[in-house]
């Protein structure tokens, strides 16, 4: 289908995980070029591709289903664009769909969902932990940028859970994403106060974290944190991969439920106290915080 603006569905997994959002954006400049797509520029003195991506990703968390739109100087086929993007790209990024959008739409992203492996052994105290957060009717967790403050996440919690992977689901369904990979040899502790490799605990992983989150105009839950508030974070340190596999987007999910819809309106805040805020950073130049610092910065 001919179209001047086009919405892609794409993976980002293995190595690639640990390319930063920047490099990214860099990256997919040279494919363009390479690929001999025409597309559209920005203005000013450092014009790029007219790309907006829905959600970056964090560094070292995979994507199973990430989302850009590319806006192109005239129109072309989709299915050929995605060909050529395909014939360039490196190893870890594969365009799987593309679809032509109008010109005045907008990939805003609606739901996330994360994916984690889990021991066998942690996963009965996980489940309660899961539930035991999810029944409290506020989660208040610290946020230092852009104001030190404390948030409330729970309407940005959809669902928390540990599923079970089924040893009939094909291998590179279990693998998908490299959720199954691991980074470096490490060591966790099972419930027995043994110590174990994580290649032992988690190659074979059967059970998943999933953490199903809404996204709303004014933020949502962050995956770093839910880890920390659920005591899984060390799970990930061993080396497990966190993968983003779902990326919900608001006009391919018109609303049918009004009972599961993303919360209305900015999550409570408060300040936080300033004897917990993370100290101010002084220049020994200036003798002021980091944050009136006026003068150029060159990198």
């Amino acid at each position: 289908m001919l179209g001047d603006k086009l919405r892609f569905r794409f993976r980002k997994v293995g190595d690639l995980r640990l390319l930063s959002h920047h490099d990214m954006m860099r990256c997919l400049e040279r494919m363009l070029r390479r690929g001999g797509i025409p597309f559209k520029s920005t203005a000013g003195f450092h014009p790029g591709p007219r790309v907006v991506f829905a959600l970056s990703l964090s560094l070292g968390v995979a994507g199973n289903d990430e989302v850009l739109e590319l806006e192109l100087l005239q129109p072309c086929e989709d299915q050929d664009v995605r060909t050529r993007l395909n014939a360039v790209a490196p190893a870890g990024l594969e365009f799987t769909r593309v679809a032509v959008v109008p010109m005045k739409a907008t990939a805003v992203p609606r739901r996330l969902e994360y994916a984690l492996p889990i021991p066998t052994d942690r996963v009965a105290a996980l489940s309660e932990r899961c539930l035991e957060l999810l029944r409290n009717d506020k989660i208040w967790v610290e946020r230092q940028r852009p104001q030190p403050k404390r948030l409330n996440i729970r309407p940005y919690l959809r669902a928390l859970r540990v599923d079970h992977v089924s040893a009939s689901t094909p291998q590179a369904e279990r693998t998908r994403g490299s959720g199954y990979s691991l980074d470096r040899e490490s060591s966790l502790t099972t419930s027995d106060g043994q110590t174990a490799s994580p290649s032992r605990l988690l190659k074979n992983a059967d059970h998943l974290l999933v953490l199903d989150l809404w996204v709303t105009g004014t933020g949502t839950a962050r995956a770093d944190e839910l880890l920390d508030l659920l005591g899984v974070r060390d799970v990930q340190d061993a080396g497990a991969v966190l993968e983003r596999r779902v990326l919900e987007i608001r006009d391919e999910h018109p609303p049918s439920d009004s009972a599961d819809q993303p919360p209305d309106g900015p999550a409570e805040s408060m300040p936080l106290d300033p004897h917990r805020a993370a100290p101010v950073e002084v220049r020994p130049e200036s003798n002021q915080p980091a944050g009136l610092w006026n003068g150029p910065v060159v990198e």
